[in-house]
């Protein structure tokens, strides 16, 4: 699985949690969360730079088209 895949599948995740969450506890707060994802997905887009891309690749992940 390379770096892009994973980041997508990582962001999915805690974007689905994040809804979850909110949604069981009734915390109109943990929708930050999805916001901070969806905007970080979009300067990623934007700039190239993703923190979690630097991580993977540091643990020796194959790189992706993206990253």
């Amino acid at each position: 699985m390379t770096i892009d895949r994973i980041i997508l599948a990582f962001a999915g995740v805690v974007i689905l949690i994040s809804v979850i969450l909110a949604y069981l506890t009734g915390n109109q707060l943990w929708l930050l969360l999805t916001g901070f994802v969806g905007l970080n997905l979009l300067q990623s887009a934007f700039t190239g730079f993703c923190p979690l891309a630097l991580i993977l690749k540091k643990m020796g992940k194959q790189s992706g088209a993206a990253f």
